[in-house]
């Protein structure tokens, strides 16, 4: 009698607490993907034999068809040695300042110059506005995967890194208003405060590589 009610639960679950994880990769092409202009991405970006995604040459960022609003991202990634990526989110067009969003940074900490401005410009940061968190941070060295998770909800935003939460933030917080105001965005009104947008991986001139990209919409 009790599994009559499963389908139930499990239906009120969903509604609840957001859908089922969806792919955003097909393992075969970039279908559901393109280019800032919304044509298809034709150079650059390679789906490889085992379903991984490659930045491997210049192609320009890759970005979703499908803008998101309130969603849990979770993907794994590795970069080349002092390589340089990232992964933006609520993603919208600024005028004269093309596409921006706030941006989950992928990087060879030890490596790359940025990692020497600071832990705001370090991965798993929200990028030139944020630091992760140190203690908690445990990030595997270029070459090797990591996983990471993103979770946007409302004016909440938290990046989590090899299971671990790594930096919680409130964009309508006193906290982000101070640090917005030092950053590189001071002179874009309304930076990150967008309610949805697209997600976008950066092509930062080095290489990179994604796989199990799935989005849960909250």
């Amino acid at each position: 009698m009790k599994r009559l009610f499963l389908p139930l639960i499990a239906a009120l679950t969903a509604t609840a607490f957001g859908g089922e994880p969806v792919s955003l990769l097909n393992k075969k092409d970039l279908a559901g993907w393109t280019g800032a202009d919304g044509k298809p991405v034709s150079a650059g970006w390679l789906i490889e034999a085992d379903g991984v995604l490659h930045r491997a040459a210049k192609g320009g960022d890759l970005y979703t068809a499908k803008e998101y609003g309130d969603f849990e991202l979770s993907f794994e990634w590795k970069i080349a040695a002092a390589g340089n990526s990232g992964v933006k989110y609520r993603v919208i067009s600024y005028a004269g300042k093309g596409f921006l969003g706030p941006e989950y940074q992928l990087l060879d900490d030890a490596r790359h110059p940025d990692g020497k401005i600071g832990p705001q410009r370090q991965t798993a940061s929200l990028y030139d506005l944020f630091a992760p968190d140190a203690e908690s941070k445990k990030l595997k060295p270029a070459g090797e995967w990591n996983s990471t998770k993103i979770t946007a909800r409302g004016t909440k935003l938290e990046h989590w890194l090899n299971g671990a939460k790594v930096l919680e933030v409130d964009t309508a917080s006193e906290a982000f208003k101070a640090a917005y105001a030092k950053s590189k965005f001071k002179s874009t009104p309304d930076f990150a405060l967008n309610a949805k947008g697209r997600i976008m991986l950066q092509d930062h001139g080095d290489e990179a590589w994604f796989r199990s990209i799935t989005i849960r919409e909250l």
